[in-house]
Parts: structure tokens; C-alpha cells; sequence
């Protein structure tokens, strides 16, 4: 059969397609093009089931509105596709960033400094002994970090105060001193003014209009953006923390020695970058120059530096969806893959150790166990300016309490100053090594494994399996979890359903990896919002009901069941509803009219004072209309509560009622679930384990075995951290 040829002329008038720009360098695709083939391909078919020859001339007339979505459907796919092109899929070919060597050239712009002190107004002062006095600007700065937190949980620790105090001092005495006083005790400083000063600058950049914000913004995005991106090899990848931590008082996490110490700042004398040989050197800030210049293609970090308080490294690396990262990702969660084919081995072996003449051996059994058993972090020795933080091989005497006939209380301080309690049964042989362990003379600040240390037993766990730690046992642990709970979860019910059924699986390995958190202040409120939203839609739910029996008081009879919850609702109580919602209304009302207003006021300068007069004339008078309406609403709804008989609206049937009486049932059922999932995660970060522990090809599987959209289990971040995870796994992968 011969094709058929088809020409086609489409008539738009004189409506011209857009031009567009794309990301890369292809040529631009003909609007007309696309509707022609698209067309063509419906005429090309028809005519060939005809079996025809001839060349037919077809005019087909388009409007102006299908074209511009043509175009915009075809500049959508375009730029989509310009940005696949543009990412680099590190994972289609891993093994290309396996080696030594990280990168044959790397290029990038340095770090971005912290802006530099401005000086408190003349008027602000630090008060001594009930006098102002002068400071130097490097002490006048320090001040200023304590004065900010005033009112703070930090600032009220004495050894925060402590630290900061000893810090201030010694700035003191580098600079040029205090002339007006000899400032030797705390307890004489008075930073209450620098408190004010700083907490009515928070106020206004809090009330600031949103278009006074995100001009803002766009403005420190503009600046920054030399600073984002890097070029290795020829590509270009996201940097991550290019910023240079501000200077500050040092926080930490829960009782730490140091809190309160001071963050120096950081110059550009006190960084190394690293470079490729051939790159150009970022310009030092004027004044400044580099501390040092390297050329190390066997590392990825960018820059680095020691900070003060610890002595420790900082590093500038690339962002968490580079290849570098998701590389070591992929790495970390193959190789904890690879222990189950030793886990069962490594079991067996630790079991029999456990009864072992050897007391060594009996220590690494019973630390293995907890390891394995528990997700204990291996722990290691710590100095004594350090939180006293503990793992396994560092639990003291103290940390933990023996019920027979085989309880095991553990109280501890964990990672991040983050405590360990829980009270758990062990296997009788590790019970009774922990009984010996104690055993005197041992007592309070002596060591439970005093045989035993993490170098040890990670030789222990390497005799299985090359790179094997004590960490890999714990990404095991919480991938096998989620695995495991995930097999349970029936592919049945809404998406609301299914993931707070995948945030309980998530629970499960946050609790067993003891993943913490203190439950935020606003959590409280947050779940009365909700309470409160709830019932109100069942006040809405209910008024509807009895709207309906108003309409036909025979409804009732024919489904007693339906109607039965209308008895619920006493007079009192929808009183008590319309009060909340009558006031709730209001202030929403009264908030977007100063929205409105201090946007307006933010865009004074670009009218005249005439135009401004009008446009905040026009905004009162809109605002009043809004709010008697609002009052005559409320007025109703008030009547209607005290006499529970609802206007009845010309447009009301029972058919249309019973529709709005469904879809106030499924917001019900879907707010009850976020209720639900709130409060059981309130005292658990599901985050760190789900970013760090948990195989996140899992969580894709999920979501496409399960046809939940991906944006409701990852956030942005970490799809974009987790990219080589969403491209290959699929709906049947398996950990």
C-alpha cells in the first residue's frame, strides 16, 4: 500500500508563535511544525485505511488559544529535555568514578565571606556596674552575640555564660580594652539595651512586606551565584555550603563543655583551596590573601579550614546531589546490600564467641550482638573538652542496669547529645557476660568493654567482610527494617493512607536507630489547629444534614444512620464552634488588610502621593465591605446556632447537599490522618533516617509499586540528592 501525502495550511491569522530560549545549543523546534505533524499523523492513518493516493491540500483552523498551548506544551518538553541533557547520570556508568583520582580538572570561585561588623548606634551600649561603657569593635561585636540571645535558653546557662564571658575577656585584652571600666564579673553586664536593639531589628525584617523579602532574596541569590556552581572536568556541578560560618557564640548540643565559647572569625589567611593546576585562583578579599593553594586530585573537597572551638576541619564539598555524594551514597548502601550474604555467618560466629574462655572474645561477641541486635553505634573515646557522648565499646558502669532474668536497661548520651534509654530483653548468655562485666571491683566510671575499643572489633568485623564497620550494621539494620515493614503495608486506600502507613514503617527504623528529637514548642498548637479544623468541618458536615431533613423531614426515617450524628451537636457547642470561627475570620481578615497596607507603603515611592492617597482609600473602603460582609455572616451563623434552623439557599437539593456532605467527609478522614501522623512523629525524626540509614531505592519502590507520587515522600532536596535512586529503581526492587 502506498502513503498517502498530505499538505496542510493552518490558519491562525496573524497570531506569531513565541520565541523561546532554551538551555542548550539546539536549534529552536517550529511551532507550526508540531501542530502540522500532529494533525498529519490523524489524516496520514485515515487515508491509509482508504488506501488512497492522491495528494490532498487540507486547511484546518486553529485558534489563537490551542497554538499558544502548543506552544507551551512543546517549550515545556524542550526544556525538560535540555535539562536531562544537562545532568550528568554518574550512576548509568559508575564505575567511571570509582578510582583514586576524583577529578582531572576542577575550577570554581572560592567561598563567600560573612558580611563585615557594623557598629552599634552611638545610643547602644553594653552597661557596667550601671554605667554605659565604650568597648573596641572586636569586643563591641562579641557583646553583641551574647545581647541577641538574651532572652534565649542559652544565655541563661551558666556555662554558657561562663565561656562567653572568659572569650570576651580575652578579646578585651587583645584590643585596646574597656577605658571606662575594669569589666572582671558577669554579673555586673547589663545587655539588656543590645537586646532591644537587636530583637526590634528582627521585628522589622519580620514585618517587612513579602516584596520588600523577596527582592531581598533575589538580590543575596544574585550575589551568591558565582559562588553555587563549580566546573570538574568539563561539567558543571552544585557546590554546597560555599559559605564561610559567620562568627558567633558556639551552641552545641545538649551539655557541652564548650557552649558558649566564641566562633572566631575566619579569614581568608586561615583557608586552603583546592584547585585544578591549571585554574585561575579566586581574588582574596582586598587586603587578604589565601593561606594556602592546593592541587590534590585525590580528595573532593573544595576549601577548608580549622575552626577555634574544637580544633576540628571544616570543608567546603560539593552539594548533596553531586556525583561526588551520590557516589559515596551508592557505595554505603551496596556495601551494606552485601552483608546479607555474611550476616548469617558473622551471626553464628558471635553467638559461639559469646560462651568463649577468652574474655576478649566474649567482648566482642556481646558488643556484636548489641551492634547487630540494637543498632548501637560502635562509640570511641572522647576528650575531655568534648560532650560525654557514648557508644557501644564506651558504655561505662553506669549506663546500664541488670533485671533478671534478662532485662537490660540502657541510659546513656548518644550522637548529638541525644539520650539512649530503653529497656530491653537479651539473650541469656549476653545477659549473663553484662552481670560479669559489672563485676566488681568494676564501678561507676569504669568501662563495661575494658578489653575492647571500635579498632578492634572492626578487625573483628573485616575477618567476614572487606570494609565492613560497625556503621554498616547500622545501615543494614534500618534498610532490612523498612524492607521488612514495607512487606506488610497492603497496596490498598488512598495516598493519604499510604503514606502515613510509610511514615509508621519509617517510625520503626527511626526508633530502633534512636533518631530522637525534642518535640517542637509549636507541635502543641499544631494539634489543636488541627482539632479545631476537624471540628469545624463537622459542624459544617452536620449543618448540611439538617439542611437536608429541612428540606424533607422523611429523609431521616428512610436512613436513620446517616442522620444520626446531627444529635451530637448541642446548641452550646456550635455556639462555642461559630465564637472560634467568627474570631479565626476576622483576624484572617484584619492580617491580609495589613499585608495589603504595608505592601502598598513598601511601593510609595513609585507613585505619586495623590496615586497613593487613592490606592490606600480604595484598600479601607475594600477591607470595610469585606468585614461587614464577614460580620453579617457571622451574625447568621450565631442566629442559627442559638436556634439550629439554617438558611435555606433556592439552589439546595438534597442531591447537591449530600455532595458536599461526601467531600467534607474525605477532608475530615485526610485531616484526621495528618492528626495522626503528627502525633506519633512528634518525638521522632523520621528525616535523619530516611536521608542517611534507609536505602532509598526502597522508598522509590514504594512509591511506584504503590502509585504514591514521590513528592510526598522525598522533599525536593532529596530528590534531587537521591536522582540515581528514582532513575533505577523500580516498583519490584528489593533490598
Amino acid at each position: 500500500m502506498s502513503q498517502s501525502i498530505v499538505k496542510k495550511e493552518i490558519v491562525v491569522g496573524d497570531l506569531k508563535a513565541p520565541k523561546r530560549k532554551l538551555k542548550t545549543e539546539a536549534k529552536e523546534p517550529s511551532t507550526k511544525k508540531v501542530k502540522t505533524e500532529s494533525t498529519s499523523t490523524k489524516v496520514q492513518k485515515a487515508n491509509a485505511k482508504k488506501g488512497t493516493k492522491a495528494v490532498k491540500k487540507e486547511t484546518v483552523k486553529v485558534t489563537k488559544k490551542e497554538v499558544e498551548k502548543e506552544v507551551k506544551k512543546d517549550s515545556q518538553n524542550t526544556d525538560d529535555n535540555a535539562e536531562d541533557e544537562d545532568t550528568f547520570k554518574w550512576w548509568e556508568n559508575p564505575d567511571d568514578l570509582n578510582g583514586e583520582i576524583k577529578w582531572e580538572t576542577l575550577e570554581h570561585n572560592g567561598v563567600m565571606f560573612p558580611p563585615p561588623y557594623e557598629p552599634l548606634p552611638k545610643s547602644v551600649k553594653l552597661y557596667y556596674d550601671g554605667k554605659p561603657v565604650s568597648l573596641p569593635l572586636e569586643a563591641e561585636e562579641v557583646t553583641g552575640f551574647f545581647g541577641a540571645l538574651l532572652e534565649s535558653e542559652h544565655a541563661k546557662n551558666p556555662v554558657f555564660q561562663k565561656n562567653f564571658f572568659n572569650d570576651f575577656r580575652k578579646v578585651l585584652a587583645e584590643t585596646s580594652g574597656c577605658p571606662d571600666a575594669d569589666i572582671t564579673s558577669f554579673d555586673k553586664c547589663d545587655f539588656s539595651k543590645i537586646y532591644q536593639y537587636y530583637d526590634k531589628k528582627r521585628e522589622e525584617k519580620k514585618a517587612l512586606p513579602s516584596a520588600a523579602k523577596k527582592k531581598a532574596k533575589e538580590e543575596r541569590e544574585k550575589t551568591e551565584e558565582m559562588y553555587k556552581y563549580c566546573i570538574i572536568d568539563g561539567r558543571k556541578e552544585q557546590v554546597g555550603n560555599f559559605h564561610i560560618e559567620p562568627p558567633g557564640l558556639f551552641r552545641g548540643r545538649g551539655a557541652h563543655p564548650k557552649t558558649g565559647a566564641l566562633k572566631r572569625r575566619v579569614q581568608p589567611e586561615d583557608i586552603t583551596l583546592n584547585l585544578g593546576k591549571e585554574s585561575p585562583t579566586p581574588t582574596a578579599p582586598e587586603g587578604h590573601k589565601w593561606g594556602e593553594i592546593r592541587h590534590d586530585n585525590t580528595v573532593g573537597w573544595l576549601a577548608m579550614w580549622k575552626e577555634n572551638i574544637m580544633g576540628n576541619i571544616k570543608y567546603v564539598r560539593l552539594s548533596q546531589n553531586s556525583s561526588f555524594k551520590g557516589i559515596s551514597d551508592l557505595k554505603k548502601f551496596e556495601k551494606a546490600r552485601e552483608l546479607k550474604q555474611h550476616v548469617d555467618k558473622i551471626r553464628t560466629d558471635y553467638t559461639k564467641k559469646l560462651k568463649s574462655s577468652m574474655m576478649i572474645d566474649r567482648q566482642i561477641a556481646t558488643a556484636t550482638y548489641l551492634i547487630d541486635v540494637f543498632a548501637l553505634r560502635a562509640g570511641g573515646e572522647k576528650r575531655d573538652d568534648e560532650a560525654d557522648t557514648v557508644g557501644c565499646c564506651s558504655l561505662r558502669f553506669e549506663h546500664i542496669f541488670l533485671k533478671p532474668p534478662n532485662t537490660v536497661i540502657f541510659d546513656f548520651l548518644g550522637k548529638d547529645s541525644i539520650r539512649f534509654y530503653q529497656e530491653v530483653q537479651v539473650d541469656s548468655q549476653v545477659f549473663k557476660n553484662m552481670k560479669i562485666f559489672k563485676k566488681e571491683p568494676k564501678k561507676p566510671g569504669d568501662d563495661l568493654f575494658d578489653r575492647l575499643d571500635p579498632s578492634i572489633l572492626n578487625k573483628y568485623f573485616q575477618g567476614f567482610m572487606t570494609g565492613l564497620t560497625a556503621k554498616v550494621f547500622r545501615t543494614y539494620n534500618a534498610s532490612k527494617t523498612m524492607q521488612d515493614q514495607l512487606d506488610l503495608i497492603p497496596n490498598v486506600g488512598t495516598v493519604k493512607e499510604k503514606v502515613v502507613a510509610f511514615n509508621a514503617a519509617n517510625r520503626e527504623v527511626a526508633i530502633l536507630c534512636n533518631h530522637q528529637r525534642t518535640i517542637p514548642k509549636a507541635h502543641q498548637a499544631g494539634v489543636q489547629k488541627l482539632n479545631e479544623k476537624i471540628e469545624e468541618m463537622i459542624w459544617q458536615k452536620i449543618k448540611l444534614k439538617r439542611i437536608m431533613l429541612q428540606l424533607d423531614k422523611t429523609m431521616k426515617k428512610k436512613d436513620l444512620e446517616y442522620f444520626e450524628e446531627i444529635e451530637d451537636l448541642t446548641k452550646e457547642k456550635e455556639s462555642e464552634i461559630v465564637s472560634r470561627w467568627s474570631k479565626n475570620e476576622l483576624e484572617k481578615l484584619q492580617k491580609r488588610f495589613d499585608r495589603e497596607k504595608e505592601k502598598l507603603k513598601y511601593q510609595k515611592k513609585e507613585m505619586s502621593a495623590d496615586e497613593y492617597k487613592q490606592k490606600m482609600a480604595e484598600l479601607k473602603e475594600e477591607n470595610k465591605k469585606k468585614a461587614e460582609k464577614a460580620k453579617e455572616t457571622i451574625k447568621q451563623f450565631k442566629s442559627e446556632a442559638k436556634s439550629q434552623k439554617y438558611e435555606e439557599k433556592s439552589s439546595y437539593t438534597a442531591e447537591k447537599l449530600k455532595l458536599q456532605i461526601d467531600k467534607l467527609e474525605e477532608r475530615i478522614k485526610n485531616t484526621s490522618l495528618q492528626l495522626k501522623d503528627k502525633e506519633e512523629n512528634s518525638a521522632v525524626s523520621l528525616d535523619t533516617s530516611k536521608m542517611n540509614y534507609i536505602d532509598p531505592r526502597l522508598t522509590v519502590m514504594f512509591s511506584k509499586k504503590y502509585d504514591v507520587p514521590i513528592e510526598k515522600l522525598f522533599t525536593k532536596t532529596l530528590r534531587e540528592k537521591f536522582a540515581w535512586a528514582i532513575e533505577s529503581a523500580g516498583a519490584d526492587w528489593k533490598f
